[in-house]
């Protein structure tokens, strides 16, 4: 399939108020799960598109919270940069399977990180649960 990539191409925006960002991260919303059965025809994803828009929705649920319209509106370039970039075949198999594949949570902390935190959660015992075990009486 040919694309011609001034297509998707956006200039970036300031959103004036969080209604309107709210209504940019819907339509950015929108071309993504629009476009799922095209990523999966383009890069020959053994996945179905239900899935790919799991993981649409998980990427847009991971910022759900965020209330600031400056960071809104640089999640939203970032998003529309991906978005171009993926509906253009600009990437490799490898790096649309690692975005749905990968999911980004919360780094593992070290010891010394738990440490100065004043946290080690793997020398805390289990509480007891308070049922007697039949077979000790």
């Amino acid at each position: 399939m040919t694309t011609i990539p001034a297509r998707l191409a956006r200039t970036a925006q300031i959103s004036s108020s969080p209604h309107e960002a709210r209504r940019r991260v819907l339509k950015l919303y929108r071309d993504w799960y629009r476009g799922a059965p095209e990523i999966c025809s383009i890069y020959a994803l053994n996945v179905s598109p239900a899935f790919v828009r799991h993981c649409i929705r998980q990427h847009f649920e991971q910022n759900r919270y965020v209330s600031d319209t400056r960071v809104i509106d640089v999640l939203l370039q970032k998003g529309q940069q991906e978005y171009q970039e993926t509906m253009n075949c600009w990437k490799q198999l490898d790096h649309v399977m690692g975005v749905l594949l990968q999911p980004k949570g919360r780094p593992p902390r070290t010891f010394l990180q738990k440490f100065y935190e004043g946290r080690d959660e793997d020398a805390v015992l289990p509480a007891a649960t308070g049922i007697l075990n039949p077979k000790t009486l």
